[in-house]
Formats: C-alpha cells, structure tokens, sequence
C-alpha cells in the first residue's frame, strides 16, 4: 500500500497544549501507512526530542524562542521574520530549496496563525487542513472577515463543539459547511499517571488545613493568572489560608512575578516556572484551577481528571463539554468574581469538592487516546 504523504507545519515545539496534542498525536500513527515531514518555524522546545525517528524534521530557524525586546535581540527577531515574510510571499522557494519535496498529498497547519502560509502552497494537488485549537471568535484580532479566510482550505479541523458552531454561523454554503470536522484531541492517560509518579526537584510544604490550587499554562495574558492572584489576595485577607502554584513560563512571567511582589504575596504565591514534568504539582496539590480568560481545547482539564483533581475553570470554550456540563468540575463565571465564588466555595466546603472527586471516580472519561487517533486516522485516509 502507497504510503500518503503529509507535511505538518507548527512554529515550535515549545510547552504549549497544541505542541502536546500534536506529539501525541505523531507517537500513535502508524508509521507504516505515513510518510511525514514535519516543518517548525523555530527548531526549539520541549518536545522536540519526542517527535518519533520515523518523521522528517524540518526548520526555517535555530535557536530558542525570543519573547522580549532586549537591544542585541532585535536584529536575530528582525531576521527571522523578514525571512519568514519573504517564504511567505515566494513559497517555492520553500518547497525546491528547503522541504525539496513537491508530491504531499496533505498539508496541515496545527497553527491556526499559519492559514497563510499554507493557502500559498505551490502545490495544487495536495489537501490543505487547518487544525485549529483555539476560539478565534473570543480573539479581538480575529475578526467573522477574517475567520471566513479559513473557508480557503479543505478541511477545517475543530476541537470543541463551540468553536464548530461559531464556524457554522459564518459558512456560507452547505459545502462549506461540510470542511468542518470535530475532533478530539489525543491524550495519553496513562503516561499522565506514570509521570506523576516520578520524583522532582521541588518541595512541597503547607501548613495544616491548607489548601494548595495548582495552575497550568504558558504565562501569557489569555491565561488570567492576573485575576487568579488579586482573587488569592482577597480570600487571603478574608481569613482563607490556602496557597497558589503556578506552573508555566511565557512573556508575561515577569509581569506576574510584579503582581505578586506588590501584594506582598511571595509567601504564598509560587512562580515555579517551566516544569520538564508538571503533573507531581497536579499529585501534590488537593484543587486544580483554570483561570483562563478564554482558551480553544484546555487539555490540562483532561490532565486534572486524569490525576482526579476537583476542579474551578471559567466558562470559556469545551469547558462544558469537557467537565459533563459541571458534572466533573466546578464551572465558574468568566471573571474576577466567578473565580473568587469557585475558590470560596471549595475553601469553605471541601465536600463539594470531594463530591466531584467521587464524581471522576465513578466515570469513565470521555476521551481515550485510542478513539482519537483512530478517528484522526480515518480523516486522513479519507482525504
């Protein structure tokens, strides 16, 4: 049988939930029914040493991700986006002197910031996919003008239901309609548990009675980590004792790290930054919280159920479908109050919590690493 060929586009392989899905995703296809190059704007992160031997790895740069404005970083930030730029506006320069290949029968994005780049292909045969991970109608730069560029494609890959309704009310015609599939996002289950297991380089400490929030993310505005300590201040000074471990790094850790100086919170307010293995913070903590302003598919959910950790998340896009419509976690207003109320709530009556817990206990959880794949691979063999 013919192997089909695919070339997945991404800007990095840096800590980031779409970067997790798509390694996932890559460790659990068949490799002999694939042939696949995998094209990263930056050649950095993580994960990158997980991209199993059998893909092609291609780059357009080395080195790591450049998230502030310092004197000597500007001509290296300058550099590459001209260069990306340029690769934008003559592609075959791309496919005949780096990728060196113009035969793929699908090329996908798993950035919905590289819709450009791949409606630009040269190649006119292959089948273009967009695989987009995020709720665009909550991004204030993504305009429905905007989003309807996306329609440019074959297939628009969703992965909540929300962001597939959002799509639907700006198709236009039954066939565009018809690009739209919702899909799950591939998590392994069982590497999530057998990492929690392992030791790290970090003490846990609290006093009695304390309770410990853990949260998960790249620090970036989007991820409300702001709101999520100016509402840890006030339940402080109302007589709460608990504490807070924030898990991530990103461009606004320094803002944060300001945030937390200036409320007097270094006690107990705990920048751990960038984590190899998060999920011992997610064993050692007793609540999981997703302060997110909004998100597209929050993986680090299924991560919480996973490790059966009660859990406060805004009302931002798939949190309903994810949490069974609050069966399985607490679903807070998307604001400053909502997430105050969560935290009370499970402060001062840790049996709603528990019942939650009993809650993941009792179920079987949604989604399975096996149906996902499967289901991805049917999609692309049906291409």
């Amino acid at each position: 049988m013919k192997k089909k060929k695919i070339l997945i586009r991404i800007g990095s392989l840096r800590h980031g939930g779409a970067e997790k899905v798509l390694i996932t995703f890559l460790k659990n296809l068949p490799k002999n029914k694939y042939e696949v190059d995998l094209l990263l704007n930056l050649k950095s992160g993580k994960y990158l040493k997980e991209v199993p031997s059998w893909v092609t790895i291609y780059h357009l740069h080395k080195g790591e991700m450049i998230t502030t404005n310092k004197p000597w970083e500007i001509p290296v930030k300058a550099y590459r986006r001209l260069y990306e730029e340029l690769l934008k506006f003559f592609p075959i320069i791309l496919y005949k002197f780096i990728l060196k290949k113009r035969d793929y029968d699908i090329e996908l994005i798993a950035n919905h910031r590289l819709l450009e780049e791949v409606l630009k292909s040269p190649l006119k045969t292959s089948k273009k996919v967009v695989w987009v991970h995020n709720d665009l109608f909550s991004i204030s730069d993504y305009t429905p003008a905007r989003i309807k560029d996306f329609f440019k494609a074959d297939k628009i890959w969703v992965i909540s239901d929300k962001i597939k309704s959002g799509f639907e009310k700006l198709a236009s015609t039954k066939d565009e309609k018809e690009k739209l599939i919702r899909i799950y996002n591939p998590i392994d289950s069982q590497e999530i548990v057998n990492k929690s297991e392992e030791d790290i380089d970090f003490t846990f400490t609290k006093v009695k009675d304390e309770k410990i929030f853990v949260a998960v993310g790249t620090v970036f505005p989007q991820k409300g980590f702001d709101r999520l300590i100016k509402m840890h201040k006030k339940l402080l000074q109302e007589g709460y004792k608990h504490k807070i471990y924030i898990v991530g790094d990103g461009y606004d850790f320094k803002n944060i790290q300001a945030l937390i100086k200036s409320l007097k919170l270094d006690d107990t307010v705990k920048m751990v930054g960038y984590q190899e293995n998060p999920y011992p913070f997610f064993k050692n903590a007793d609540y999981f919280i997703l302060s997110s302003r909004y998100e597209g598919y929050p993986t680090v959910l299924f991560e919480a159920l996973t490790l059966k950790k009660p859990i406060i998340a805004t009302d931002v896009s798939a949190v309903r479908e994810i949490l069974q419509d609050g069966k399985l976690g607490k679903i807070v207003e998307n604001s400053e109050e909502g997430i105050y109320k969560g935290m009370k709530e499970f402060l001062t009556q840790p049996e709603i919590a528990q019942k939650y817990k009993q809650e993941m206990n009792e179920k079987e959880l949604p989604f399975t690493l096996e149906n996902a794949v499967s289901r991805l691979t049917t999609i692309l063999d049906h291409l």
